[in-house]
Order: structure tokens, then C-alpha cells, then sequence
């Protein structure tokens, strides 16, 4: 027995060294990609010597001779703290990431080779002014230097996460860094899903669409043709929708990009320097997808938030002004059914008779598979999308397929010459002309000067015909000229706003303009409920400053909440005599008496927040899974326009309060009591008997997870990062619910970037993003800034070279090789 425990002791000795030995064997090879800050480099590329001066947040300053040499500086500085992650980035738009994970990303991939965004990128890459192919040139030798650098000194392979999976390395090019631009167009879409869901639902009944898809307030609209009348042969069954896609770039529905942006002109600061706000907000990651950075250009100094791949500060200032970006909403998608001929399945109908599809094949490689040969077609509105895409088969007539018309597929896109000009526009004035040539994405731009504010939507938007069957808010017969684009509205006639009255423009994705189609722009805007509180803060104050705009920046009151309280409670507040402890009764009564005199502030450490989140999303899902079935599991997201509708009994929307599989005629009364008592249940279960206890930051968990690595056990621990956080879907410091049964209030989308400007003492603007700025597990860089982040605090960022050198955490030089 003595020898057995001796044998056992030693064996167990002998496993635990070698599980210490191989962890210390990864991290050491895997370490060896962490860049060395202070190293110096000879490198062709370059006509003098460039400097990465990084602060101690990791933030690189880059000083070179010319405007080239900086943005090779930004390529080798993204590639050091992000390879990985631009890798991802191109594979997607290119469609190639079942290379590396095989069969679970074809159909991503598929979509993304229908689409043929990158084969624009490729075209656009000619249709740039010269300083634009310059900067894509020089910014692509950048990491395309660090690649060599990585393979030339065994620098573990770039990050470690090539030692998971395909560490092949294509060089960049300048086409790259366009398709990651059309990357984020593709991530700011919500027309597929909305058209296609718009569709669905008037199958079922055409009268629904009004209640469940509501246009803003104050929008005068046209009645929309029922989808069956158009198309008479598709079947009204309800049918299953699709699973969602592994890395699928396009976002959920109910889960589009948002952000905030606003600014106040001098005479309404306190320092009597215009000041300017923004925070984009879109899926949470790990590491961001915000990378901080200061170039130092022929026109001056820009610093602020860029996104890696990409040659560009996006928003931020330069010594002159400072600007912002929100997404805008617009309508610049269109799908068309398309008529194939039943005779020739090669061809399909037009308003001029028969064409033949365009047809190309390509090849997509699998990894562990057989390689797919896939047949795209193209028709004069744009590319086919099968039906195993966005639902796209449950309202596709037979015999007849699906294209798309988007202004992401220009192969002339001049976006990024536009922002060129931008980061170097010496007032608003300049800069509302730089984005005469903005493509996509779609922007609203909030500007700042020394002297003016403004806001101006840049991006093509589509000219229909004020015939068009549907107004593009549903797919319409691609062979009717109706149908068709017409071209683009002139960029003059975009929204804007120079120089209010009152001394403020702002922007939360709410309505910008009160235009009837066909000049509306969009028939479905990104908010109607943060620009209510904003709109009230920036209001209660003449003058503001930095820190006014930051706490409006950082405000978590819900006026959603405070809208639907009073209205769906309306007759549940007094309820008598207290009910016996224990029983559902009393636990609703305490539930109602907290709300009661809760001010709607979505704080992590309060339950009332979480008790309110809870029963919305219960009586939402009440009111319409008896009549929507599976379909109703599309609308994850809570709709303040729609429950207002029903409680208002706006043209008759009560009528989803009654449960129409029951014999008694529910009211709305009792469908919000019957809502609170199953919401408190469920709550009760997994947080236990006293409500008091329960806590919002609990449930609403920010999810920062690795893209990849989140689904690999234990090394999901260090790439993820989870944090207790306040605000929601509605609060102006956004933090979007996921909506899903499993984690119905994980905060999976929030601002991923917040910047404050002020234009008086610019050296004292602030900046921060969601994690840290390198995207390597084992850099303390990794989620450095992710605390600050979650705390609301900000780290500041100078111009000035010399405050920059002065706080040096390293610098790295680059040396031309001859």
C-alpha cells in the first residue's frame, strides 16, 4: 500500500510538472509576439525616420517627415497591437473563414462571396485621389513590415491565437483596408432583416405591420401594399426562421449599431470654445474595436479613435475642429424579387424583356472538407441571395429569386477619400464639403469649430421613384422600372443643421428630417427614446462644459421606463390592503411599490431596473406569441413605440392584449399583471426570495468576449471580459440587451469609443475605449483601460509632442533600410 501511495505521489508529481511545463512552453512561445515598445527597426518603405511614441495607456504617437511615413508608422503599430484581429476583419469581408473553422462559417462565407463586397473594394481602389492611394500604399507597407518582422524574428507567429488556428499571413493591400470600410456598413445594416421581417409579418396580416413595425411619431406615411397582393404566390404559413450564422458580420435584429453625438457652440460653453461629445456604439468585443492613436500630418496633428486595417482617425479632432459620427439610418438597401424564366433558367425578367444573369464561379476552401464551387449571379439590380440567407426563403415566390441594390456594392466608393479630407478640414465648412464624397457607411457627421457647430448626413442615398410599390420598405418586382433606383439625391439636399439658433446640434440615430418619401431618407430610424433625454439635458443648462457633456455621456435615466410605467401600470400601482408574505401577491405589491418611486436610473447596483426590464420583456412577448408563433422570437427587443400603442389602444392596437387561444376576453390590465407575476417569478428563481437584493449589474452583464476564442474552455477566462454594467437599451450610455432566452439582459453592445472635445483648452479632451489597446492576451494592454471604461472615467490625450514624449512608455523607431 506504501509503495502504491509512493507511486501515486510521484506519478501525480510528475503531471503537474508537465502541465506547469507546457503552460510556461505556451506562454513563452506566445509571449514572443508581445511587441518590444523600444526596439528600433530598419525597414524599407520609408523615406526618413519614423517614431511611435507610446503612452503609457499604449496609445502611439507617430511623428514622421511626411504624410506617407506617419500612416506607415499606423500600419506597423496597428499590426503590432492587432494582427489578429485585421486578419479576422479581412477574412470576413473577403468570405474566407472556413479556411480556418471550417463547415460552421460556410454560410457566412457564402453570403459575403454573394455580396462581393470586397470585389468593390478591389475596383475602388483606382476611383481614390492620389493622397488617398498614397496613405493606403504606405499604410499597407506598414503592417505588410511588420508581417516580415514577425516572420524574419520568430515573433510567435504575430499573436496567439496563430498558434490555434491557420497561421498563414497574406500581405496587405490598399484594397483591404476599403473592403474593412464596407465592413462597417455591413455592420451599421438593418435593412435586410427589416425588410424581409416587414414582409413576414404582412403575410400573416397586413394590419399587424402598422402596431409591430410603428414609424416614428410625426411621420406621415403612405398605407403599405399587403405583401401577399404583390406577390400572391407565397405561402402565408408561419415557418421556423434560420439559425444564426457563426461570425456572421451583419447584426441581429434588434441589435444595429447606435451612438450619440452632440455638440455646443461657444456661446453656449463655459470655457467660450465649442465643445463636442460622441460615442458610437456597436457590438462589444475583446479587444475593442477601437484603437486609440495621434498622427502627426503635413495639415497638423489628429487624434482620436481609428479601427485597425483602416487609415484613418474616424472621430476625434485636429488642431482646428473636431468632429463625430453617428449612424444615420439611412435607407440605402433595397431587395428585389426577380421573375426567372420559366423557359430559360438561365435569364429572368426585366422591364425590357430577358437577360441573362451574370454568372461567375468561385472557390471556397473548407477547412477538413472538400473545397465549394459556388455559381454567383448578378442581375441589373445587383447580386442574388439564395433563400437560406435572412429568411429570404420564407417570402420568395416561387420560381423567382432574390437581389439586392445597396450603396455598400459601389465600385467607385470615394468614402475614403472623403474622410481623408475630413481628419484635415480646417473648419466645419471644409469639412461638410469633404463629405460630399462620402459612399458608405452612412453618417451623420457632428462638427465643431472654433467658431460654428453643425450636423450633416454624408453618404449616398438612393433616388426611387415616388411610384415605387413598396418605398423600399419591403421587397418589391425588380422588373418594373418603378422599382428601380433612379440614381442618388444630390448631397446638398442632405439633412443638416448649420449653426442653430440655440447653439446645439445632436443626433442619437433619431429622425432627422420631416420629408415624405421619396426624400425621407428612411422609414426606420435607430431611436425615438435617447434624443428625448438629451434633448432635456443639454436644455437645462445655458452654458455647458467638459464635464456637463460628460455626464450627459454618462447618463444611465431610462426615459422608456418612465414613459411605460405610468401606462402599463396605470392600474396595478394601488392594490389595498398588503398581501400575506410569501405569496405572489405581496411579491408583486413590493416589486410595484419600488417602481413606484423609482426615478428610472438603470444603475448595475439597484433591482428596479432589473424588475422593469423583466416584465417589458415578459408583457412583450405575451402580446404577441399567441398570433406571431415562431416568428415571434424575431422580436428580441423591446419596442417602447409598440407597447405605447397597445396601452393607448392607438387604432385599436389593444386588441394584443387579448389572448385569442383563450375563451376569456383579456384586457390590457390584466395582461400586465398576468406579465409582472411571471417576470417576478422567473427572477425570483434565479435571484432568490428578497427583491430587495436583486441587482441589475447582476443580470446586465458587459460581455466583452473574444470573437473566437469564447468558446474554447478555460482559455475563454482570460479572453473575455465580464463586467457588471448600468444603463440600457434606452439610456443615452447605451448598453443594448441581448435578448436571447438564455441571457435575455447581457449588455452585448454599447459604446465601444467615447471622446470629449473641448475646443478652448483642446489638450484637456478625453478619450477611452471599451478594453485596452492591444489585442494580445498576455499585454497588460489587453483590458487595461476596460475598469476606467466600466467606471465611466476617461484617460486624456495632447497634441503637444512634447507632453507626449515626456509620459513615454516606449519608443519605437523606424529607420529607413537604405
Amino acid at each position: 500500500m506504501y509503495k502504491l501511495f509512493r507511486w501515486m505521489v510521484r506519478l501525480t508529481a510528475v503531471a503537474i510538472a508537465l502541465v506547469v511545463l507546457g503552460a510556461i512552453g505556451v506562454w513563452y512561445f506566445a509571449s514572443r509576439s508581445l511587441p518590444d515598445y523600444n526596439a528600433t527597426y530598419r525597414v524599407s518603405g520609408i523615406s526618413a525616420p519614423v517614431e511611435i511614441v507610446r503612452s503609457t495607456e499604449d496609445v502611439p504617437h507617430i511623428f514622421g517627415k511626411n504624410d506617407p511615413d506617419v500612416f506607415f508608422g499606423l500600419g506597423l503599430a496597428h499590426a503590432q497591437d492587432r494582427l489578429w484581429q485585421m486578419v479576422m476583419l479581412r477574412r470576413t469581408v473577403q468570405g474566407r473563414l472556413s479556411e480556418v473553422f471550417g463547415q460552421s462559417t460556410v454560410k457566412t462565407d457564402e453570403l459575403m462571396r454573394r455580396l462581393g463586397l470586397y470585389d468593390a473594394a478591389l475596383a475602388s481602389v483606382d476611383a481614390q485621389d492620389p493622397q488617398t492611394k498614397a496613405a493606403l500604399e504606405a499604410y499597407s507597407a506598414g503592417v505588410n513590415q511588420w508581417i516580415a518582422q514577425v516572420n524574419k524574428g520568430a515573433k510567435g507567429r504575430g499573436a496567439p491565437e496563430f498558434f490555434l488556428f491557420d497561421n498563414s499571413i497574406s500581405y496587405w493591400t490598399p484594397a483591404d483596408s476599403l473592403a474593412i470600410l464596407k465592413l462597417m456598413a455591413v455592420e451599421q445594416n438593418n435593412q435586410f432583416s427589416r425588410e424581409v421581417l416587414r414582409a413576414r409579418v404582412s403575410l400573416l396580416d397586413p394590419s399587424w405591420v402598422r402596431d409591430l413595425l410603428p414609424d416614428m411619431p410625426g411621420s406621415v406615411t403612405d398605407t403599405l401594399p399587403a405583401y401577399h397582393d404583390l406577390f400572391p404566390d407565397v405561402p402565408r404559413a408561419l415557418q421556423q426562421e434560420s439559425a444564426p450564422e457563426p461570425l456572421s458580420p451583419f447584426p441581429a435584429a434588434g441589435l444595429e449599431a447606435g451612438s450619440n453625438g452632440w455638440a455646443a457652440a461657444p456661446d453656449r460653453s463655459a470655457a467660450g470654445g465649442a465643445l463636442l461629445a460622441n460615442d458610437p456604439q456597436l457590438g462589444l468585443t475583446a479587444p475593442a474595436l477601437w484603437y486609440l492613436a495621434r498622427l502627426q500630418l503635413s495639415s497638423g496633428g489628429v487624434i482620436g479613435g481609428t479601427i485597425p486595417g483602416i487609415p484613418l482617425v474616424i472621430t476625434g479632432r485636429n488642431e482646428h475642429m473636431a468632429w463625430g459620427v453617428t449612424a444615420a439610418y439611412v435607407d440605402d438597401m433595397d431587395l428585389h424579387v426577380e421573375q426567372i424564366n420559366p423557359k430559360d433558367r438561365e435569364t429572368y425578367r426585366t422591364p425590357d424583356g430577358w437577360q441573362k444573369f451574370i454568372t461567375k464561379r468561385t472557390i471556397l476552401k473548407v477547412k477538413d472538407a472538400q473545397p465549394l464551387t459556388l455559381t454567383l449571379r448578378s442581375t441589373e439590380n445587383g447580386p442574388v441571395l439564395p433563400g437560406t440567407h435572412f429568411d429570404l426563403g420564407t417570402i420568395t415566390p416561387p420560381g423567382s429569386v432574390i437581389s439586392v441594390d445597396w450603396t455598400a456594392l459601389d465600385p467607385h466608393d470615394t468614402t475614403m477619400s472623403a474622410a481623408m479630407k475630413l481628419m484635415e478640414a480646417k473648419d466645419v465648412t471644409a469639412a461638410i464639403e469633404a463629405g460630399r464624397d462620402y459612399i458608405t457607411p452612412a453618417q451623420n457627421l457632428i462638427l465643431a469649430d472654433q467658431k460654428e457647430v453643425a450636423r450633416v448626413l454624408v453618404g449616398a442615398i438612393p433616388k426611387r421613384d415616388p411610384t415605387n410599390q413598396t418605398e423600399g420598405r419591403m421587397p418589391s418586382a425588380g422588373w418594373l422600372a418603378q422599382n428601380r433606383w433612379m440614381g442618388r439625391l444630390p448631397y446638398d439636399s442632405n439633412p443638416r443643421e448649420v449653426n442653430p439658433a440655440d447653439g446645439i446640434v445632436l443626433n442619437t440615430n433619431n429622425k432627422t428630417t420631416d420629408a415624405n418619401f421619396p426624400n425621407n431618407v428612411t422609414f426606420d430610424w435607430g431611436d425615438s427614446q435617447r434624443i428625448q433625454r438629451l434633448s432635456k439635458l443639454l436644455s437645462e443648462r445655458e452654458v455647458h462644459s467638459r464635464e456637463s457633456f460628460i455626464s450627459a455621456q454618462l447618463d444611465t435615466v431610462s426615459p422608456a421606463a418612465r414613459n411605460l410605467l405610468p401606462l402599463v401600470g396605470a392600474d396595478l400601482w394601488y392594490t389595498g390592503t398588503p398581501a400575506p408574505d410569501g405569496t405572489p401577491e405581496r411579491l408583486r405589491q413590493r416589486a410595484l411599490e419600488l417602481l413606484a418611486a423609482w426615478d428610472g436610473e438603470m444603475s448595475e447596483h439597484l433591482p428596479e431596473p432589473l424588475i422593469y426590464a423583466a416584465w417589458m420583456r415578459e408583457l412583450q412577448n405575451r402580446l404577441i406569441r399567441d398570433e406571431l408563433g415562431p416568428l415571434a422570437s424575431k422580436f428580441t427587443a423591446l419596442d417602447p413605440l409598440f407597447i405605447e400603442r397597445v396601452f393607448r389602444n392607438t387604432q385599436g392596437a389593444a386588441h394584443w392584449c387579448n389572448v385569442i387561444q383563450s375563451d376569456a376576453q383579456e384586457s390590457c390590465t390584466d395582461i400586465a399583471r398576468i406579465s409582472l407575476d411571471a417576470a417576478l417569478l422567473s427572477l425570483k428563481e434565479k435571484y432568490g426570495p428578497n427583491v430587495e437584493s436583486w441587482r441589475w449589474g447582476d443580470a446586465h452583464e458587459a460581455r466583452h468576449d473574444h470573437p473566437v476564442l469564447k468558446n474554447m474552455p478555460l482559455i475563454s477566462w482570460f479572453a473575455d471580459i465580464r463586467q457588471s454594467s448600468s444603463g440600457g437599451d434606452f439610456t443615452l450610455m447605451r448598453g443594448k440587451t441581448l435578448g436571447t432566452p438564455d441571457a435575455p439582459f447581457a449588455n452585448v453592445q454599447a459604446a465601444g469609443y467615447r471622446g470629449v472635445y473641448d475646443l478652448a483648452d483642446p489638450d484637456s479632451s478625453v478619450f477611452i475605449i471599451a478594453t485596452g489597446q492591444s489585442g494580445h492576451l498576455f499585454s497588460r494592454h489587453y483590458d487595461d483601460l476596460a475598469e476606467l471604461w466600466r467606471r465611466g472615467e476617461y484617460i486624456p490625450m495632447s497634441l503637444d509632442p512634447e507632453l507626449a514624449r515626456a509620459a513615454a512608455a516606449g519608443i519605437t523607431k523606424l529607420v529607413p533600410a537604405s
